[in-house]
């Protein structure tokens, strides 16, 4: 009894300095002085009190808009609402910026941040419960890659071109990627035809990303199950030539047997076959060809 009465007051005093440590990044700030108003906001970002840097940036934007530092702590408050994982905040932030000052010396920068937010404003219920982002929908990223292709358009010469251009890539190829996803889940419902599709779909269209090789399986896959194949051993060819150190080819041959579930099911033994489960298809060759795969990208900070 004695030890639980211990516990639990433990307990107690570690809730207490939790919620003090919480507490302690809470400030009143003087709405009087731009000047300090701009000191406590830089103060919280280096604390990574991103809730209570955001409020002070805000503040100070509502109190002081013409001021001395208000077009910085606007360039800033864009950064800031993205550490604190507030994307759509991002995007009108950055809008707003670029419509009051479209001449401004650091307003490329509110486009890659445009660019940055759309990627990661992705709620869907499968990007939640997946970590694998080519698994998303993919209209985030295609609004993502337009993004950063404005930046580029308007200021080639932008200190955040070579980020955005590694942006682009990664993004180019997890569109692609995602049409792999698709045509292995269309193997499951036995679509061979949309399968081919988007396998030469990514080969016609994201040629030189990753995923091209995979496209090209999945084509020699889909075309050989539906009984063409004239066209499945025209696809092997290029694989071969092309990627011969891709997994399913062995000695210039391609397995038709590649990622497909041999075993049987109990469900199958106990409907004697009623209820066969259906080979299933994966082709995933990441590790062997993007050169991204895995990589985490963070956004550049401002100046």
């Amino acid at each position: 009894m004695i030890n639980r009465f211990k516990a639990l007051a433990l307990c107690l005093i570690l809730l207490t300095l939790a919620l003090t440590g919480c507490s302690s990044n809470k400030e009143k700030f003087d709405k009087s002085s731009e000047q300090l108003l701009f000191e406590a906001a830089e103060r919280n970002i280096r604390l990574q009190y991103w809730s209570t840097a955001i409020e002070a940036l805000e503040l100070l934007e509502e109190n002081f808009p013409f001021g001395t530092f208000a077009e910085q702590a606007q360039l800033e408050l864009i950064y800031v609402y993205f550490r604190a994982e507030e994307y759509e905040a991002v995007t009108a932030a950055a809008d707003r910026f670029i419509r009051l000052h479209p001449q401004h010396r650091n307003v490329d920068y509110a486009y890659y941040m445009r660019g940055i937010a759309a990627f990661h404003n992705d709620s869907s219920f499968f990007a939640i419960m997946t970590a694998d982002t080519t698994r998303r929908d993919v209209g985030t990223s295609r609004e993502s890659f337009d993004y950063f292709a404005q930046l580029l358009q308007r200021y080639p010469d932008s200190q955040y071109g070579l980020d955005a251009q590694k942006r682009m890539i990664y993004l180019r190829n997890l569109m692609a990627r995602y049409e792999i996803h698709v045509a292995n889940y269309y193997f499951e419902r036995r679509a061979f035809l949309a399968a081919a599709n988007r396998g030469r779909f990514v080969v016609e269209n994201f040629q030189r990303s990753p995923a091209v090789p995979d496209g090209l399986a999945v084509m020699i896959q889909a075309y050989h199950l539906l009984g063409m194949d004239d066209l499945s051993e025209q696809a092997v060819k290029v694989l071969a030539a092309n990627f011969p150190e891709h997994p399913a080819l062995k000695n210039g041959k391609f397995n038709y047997q590649f990622g497909r579930d041999k075993k049987t099911s109990w469900v199958t033994y106990l409907t004697l076959g009623l209820f066969k489960k259906q080979p299933t298809v994966n082709f995933d060759s990441r590790e062997l060809y993007d050169p991204f795969y895995n990589e985490d990208l963070d956004p550049v900070p401002p100046n």
